[in-house]
């Protein structure tokens, strides 16, 4: 799964909204909306902050398994 349908998958999971996201991880609303329509790809201390948001580890965000967990 690619990293802006993960992103969204995650978000609507935990029923949150852009802005609760975005906001926690102190982003520009822009920014995020960006990641999960596919049309940018987030640096690195972007990545770390919304793996920790959503506490999965960066190879799941990425779509690199489908363990959560894994290499946590």
């Amino acid at each position: 799964m690619p990293f802006s349908e993960r992103l969204l998958a995650l978000r609507k999971e935990r029923n949150l909204t852009q802005k609760q996201v975005y906001e926690a991880v102190d982003m520009s609303a822009l920014g995020y909306q960006r990641y999960e329509y596919g049309t940018r790809e987030p640096a690195y201390k972007n990545l770390l902050a919304l793996a920790d948001y959503f506490d999965v580890s960066l190879d799941y965000l990425v779509g690199r398994t489908d363990n959560p967990q894994i290499n946590k």
